[in-house]
Order: C-alpha cells, then sequence, then structure tokens
C-alpha cells in the first residue's frame, strides 16, 4: 500500500541513543552479530579444504587453477552481492534484506555440501560469497541504527572481530575432517559446509525477532510503525533492566521519501564527503593489504620453509588472538577514541609487520605465530574499526551502500590483487627454498597500514558517543533550524 511522504520531526533517535544496555540488545547482537563467525568459518574451511576437493575419489577431482578459481568465484560474489544486496537494503529496509541474504548463503553452503561437479561447486560458492556479502550491508547498518551511541563501538569491533572465532573453529576442525583414520575423507568437506548451514539456521530463528531499524522506517515514510517498535523497545528495556527510562529533547525534521536515488547518494558519497571517502578507502585498502601480506602466506610459510605437518592448531592460535584484540581493544573506541584508536592500531600493526619482514629468514613456526597473533592483536581491532567507520559516517539514506561499496574494495583488492602479488611471492620463495622472498608482501602491507593510520589521524571523525544523525545528517533533514527541530552539520 502506498505510504504518505511529508515532513515529520521525531525525536526517535534520541530514544533510541539513551537507552541503557539490556538483554534486548543482547539479542541483536546475537541474532545479527554471529554472522561474522559464519564467514570466517567458511574461508578457513575452504581454505584448509582444496587438496580433499582435488582427489577425484574424495572429492571434485579439482585442478590446482579451479581451486583457486573458487576462491575468485566467492570473492566476485561477495563484492557483487554487496553491491546489489546494500542497495537493495537503503530501498527495502534492514529487516527483509538481513532475512533474505541469510537464507541465501544457508541455501547455497546447503548446495555447496551436495556438490556433485566442479560447475555445481563453482556456482554454489559464488551464490554462497553473495550471500556474506550481502550480509556486511544489511547488518553493520542495523546494528548501528538500533545499538545506542555509548556503545556503538565497542560493539561493531567487537562483532567485526568474531570473524576469527569462526576461523580459530574452522582451523580445529579441520584436524578431524581432515584426518581419515576419523572420517572418510569423501564426506568430511561435505560435513564441513553442512555445518555452516545448521549455524546459519540457528542465527536465523533468533534474527526473525530482530524488528527493522526505527531510523529507515521513519525516513521512508512509516513514522507509526516506528513509533511502534521504538515504544515496545523501550518498555522491553524498562521490564529487563527496571529502570525508568529519562526523556529526551533532541529531535530532528526529516523530509520524508520513499527512495533515495543511487544519483544522489553517489553525489552525495563522493562530493560531500570526500574526505570520509578517501578515509575509508585508505582503511579498507590498508587492512586488505596488511592480512593479505601475512596471512595469505602463513600456511605456505609453515608447510614449505618451517616444515610443520598440520598448521590447524598454528592457525587456530593466530585466529584467537585476533578475536582477542577486537574484544579486549573495542571499549577504548568509545572511551579513548576512534581517532586515537584507529591511528593507534594501524601505525603499531604495520610497524611491526614491517620490523618482522627484516628478521624473516630468523623465524620458526612457534616465533612466527607469536609475532603474529602480537601484530595482530592489534590489526584486527583496527581492521574492525574501518568496518565501524564506513557505516557510521555517512547518510542513513546511503549507510548500506557505502558499507558495500568499501567492503567490495577490501574484498577486491584482498581476494584479487593480494593472492596475484603474494601468490608470485610465494612462488619465487619456494623455488629458491628462501622464506626471506616474502619480506616484500611484508614491507608492502605494512607500508600500506601504517599510510592508512596516517590518514585516519588527519581525516578521522570523532564519532565516539555521538548520534548516528549528528555524525552525518540525513539527505532528508532539513538544512535550517526547525522549531523542534535541528540544524544539518556541515559534511566533511
Amino acid at each position: 500500500m502506498a505510504v504518505e511522504t511529508g515532513r515529520i520531526t521525531t525525536d526517535i533517535p534520541a530514544r533510541l541513543d539513551r537507552l541503557p544496555w539490556a538483554k534486548f540488545h543482547w539479542m541483536v547482537v546475537v541474532g545479527l552479530g554471529t554472522v561474522w563467525i559464519l564467514d570466517g568459518l567458511e574461508v578457513t574451511i575452504v581454505g584448509s579444504m582444496s587438496t580433499a576437493l582435488a582427489d577425484p575419489k574424495t572429492g571434485l577431482g579439482m585442478s590446482s587453477y579451479q581451486v583457486g578459481l573458487a576462491g575468485a568465484v566467492y570473492v566476485a560474489g561477495a563484492c557483487l552481492g554487496a553491491l546489489f544486496f546494500g542497495q537493495l537494503t537503503d530501498r527495502l529496509g534492514r529487516k527483509k534484506l538481513f532475512l533474505i541474504t541469510l537464507a541465501v548463503y544457508t541455501v547455497a553452503t546447503v548446495l555447496t555440501a551436495f556438490s556433485m561437479n566442479v560447475m555445481w561447486y563453482l556456482a554454489a560458492r559464488f551464490l554462497t560469497g553473495a550471500g556474506i556479502g550481502g550480509e556486511y550491508a544489511a547488518i553493520n547498518s542495523a546494528i548501528d541504527e538500533l545499538i545506542p551511541a555509548k556503545y556503538r563501538g565497542r560493539v561493531d569491533v567487537a562483532i567485526n572481530g568474531s570473524f576469527w572465532v569462526g576461523a580459530a573453529g574452522g582451523a580445529i576442525l579441520t584436524i578431524p575432517l581432515l584426518n581419515p583414520t576419523v572420517i572418510d575423507q569423501s564426506w568430511g568437506w561435505r560435513l564441513a559446509f553442512g555445518l555452516g548451514a545448521i549455524l546459519a539456521v540457528g542465527i536465523l530463528v533468533v534474527r526473525r525477532h530482530v524488528p527493522e531499524s526505527p531510523r529507515w522506517l521513519f525516513i521512508h515514510g512509516r513514522e507509526d510503525e516506528a513509533e511502534s517498535i521504538v515504544k515496545d523497545i523501550e518498555r522491553t528495556v524498562k521490564d529487563e533492566t527496571g529502570r525508568e527510562l529519562h526523556g529526551v529533547s533532541d529531535s530532528i525534521t526529516i523530509r520524508q521519501r520513499k527512495t533515495i536515488s543511487l544519483v544522489l547518494i553517489a553525489k552525495t558519497v563522493f562530493t560531500m564527503y570526500p574526505k570520509r571517502t578517501v578515509l575509508c578507502f585508505s582503511l579498507f585498502v590498508g587492512q586488505a593489504f596488511l592480512y593479505n601480506a601475512f596471512f595469505f602466506t602463513y600456511g605456505d610459510s609453515l608447510t614449505t620453509f618451517l616444515d610443520v605437518k598440520q598448521t590447524g592448531w598454528y592457525i587456530a592460535v593466530f585466529a584467537l588472538s585476533n578475536f582477542a584484540g577486537a574484544l579486549l581493544l573495542s571499549r577504548l573506541f568509545d572511551t579513548v577514541g576512534r581517532v586515537k584508536m584507529i591511528t593507534g592500531t594501524y601505525v603499531l600493526s604495520g610497524v611491526l609487520l614491517g620490523i618482522t619482514g627484516l628478521f624473516l629468514g630468523s623465524v620458526t613456526a612457534v616465533t612466527l605465530t607469536l609475532i603474529g597473533a602480537i601484530i595482530f592483536f592489534f590489526a584486527s581491532a583496527g581492521a574492525s574499526a574501518a568496518y565501524l567507520t564506513a557505516s557510521e559516517v555517512f547518510p542513513m539514506e546511503t549507510r548500506a551502500l557505502c558499507i558495500a561499496f568499501f567492503y567490495a574494495i577490501g574484498t577486491a583488492v584482498g581476494g584479487i590483487s593480494g593472492p596475484l602479488l603474494f601468490g608470485k611471492l610465494i612462488d619465487d620463495a619456494s623455488a629458491s627454498g628462501d622464506i626471506t622472498g616474502l619480506a616484500p608482501g611484508y614491507f608492502l602491507g605494512a607500508a600500506l597500514m601504517v599510510a592508512g593510520g596516517i590518514v585516519a589521524a588527519f581525516l578521522g571523525v570523532k564519532a565516539e558517543g555521538q548520534s548516528l544523525e549528528s555524525i552525518a545528517a540525513p539527505l532528508t533533514a532539513e538544512d535550517a533550524d526547525e522549531p523542534g527541530g535541528r540544524k544539518t552539520p556541515q559534511p566533511a
């Protein structure tokens, strides 16, 4: 049914931001945030299954080229899925899309588990990537719009860092799944994908109870629904905490629209917010190259140069350090501040990786893992904050698409440029038997990460504790002071 659009003044953003933390917010975190665990599980398991997939008796008889192609297809699906579902998230709403994208992922993962030939497997990998890419856009925008401003930074950073919980779990799972004395190898890789689908179904059950973003609703002419949802949230939070909720005086005046054109979105991002565009680009490219410089070469370093037969435990330790960093440092992004923390984590991790490249010829499997754990304890918090930055520094109508755009850039750089460059370094180093041949990759990753930190120092946005509307006013906000409203902040 068509909805009349008009001009309204609302205090919904201020009411959501003043809420104390309650079980409701945990439900949002579990229902929306746990998808990163799925992504980590997916990426790690697939990276460890190449041998099983290559064997024509246990797998699909895939060549090394086809295994690599499957990775590229997944990356392409993630990039295109992010962009496609991202613009739909801004047009059709957060809830529709975070249910659709998880359903796409679940169905595609089941199809992967039942792959009968290489083409089937490649098609299923593309759809799986599309679902995951769409998740990043739909979920980050929904989380930011439902979590109070006081907690938004720590929640976003910790949730994005939970990718590494899945990575650790995937690494440990590969130990029995790839052991022929434990499980038939023709079933091990299929079971691995099936486990991801089972976890996704559990998440879908919880996610059904997460409401639509009231911020999205009132901008799109559905203020009555938005008001009803906020009242229900307030009542729930009050019952769960036993605390009275104080009133709010801050409000915003909105010119409601059913849709926002892609032309207006592009104009907003690239002309009104050029500094923020440069900031996000620098952060995503820096973290993509840092992770590829170390993690893409890590398994080969252990097996080819350091005589490790089973890498699962080493990767699990590395992954857990990443999650620990995102979790333990996340609170500081709300207290110390976004700019200082992003700058510090980027520069420190970049410098440490550069130093590691200088001494690469002296490492053992244990020392390389320990060094990596230290570097990425800090790097994971910074990389997670890149997603936080993209999700909060642009107007609400463009939020999901902006997240998708920068996610696609980071994923493309990491999944296309990274493997091409670092794969060549691995081949050359393997031919010579000299691990120091990987050092140029370390230096490049370090330089781009430090550069990202420097950009953040000058162009970073002090968003801690601020409402989303004060960081970047909605495109539909009134440009002048109105009774009961506020003046649109100037873009930066």
